[in-house]
């Protein structure tokens, strides 16, 4: 499960990367952008469901 969110983290940090590029290339246009950035958004709403799916299963316990 950590590298599941280890590469979900690598993800959701390159695609915001791809959208400040986008952002700075594309000076009119904006719907690359915003493809990126919904992008990022889809998956980091993936990867909070699947914790919370882990948790709530007991795959993904709570240390102390």
């Amino acid at each position: 499960m950590r590298i599941v969110v280890i590469v979900f983290l690598v993800l959701i940090v390159g695609s915001l990367a791809s959208a400040l590029v986008f952002l700075l290339r594309d000076r009119g246009s904006r719907e690359r952008t915003a493809r990126a950035l919904a992008l990022r958004v889809g998956l980091s709403l993936t990867l909070f469901l699947l914790l919370m799916a882990g948790y709530a299963t007991g795959f993904i316990t709570q240390r102390l």
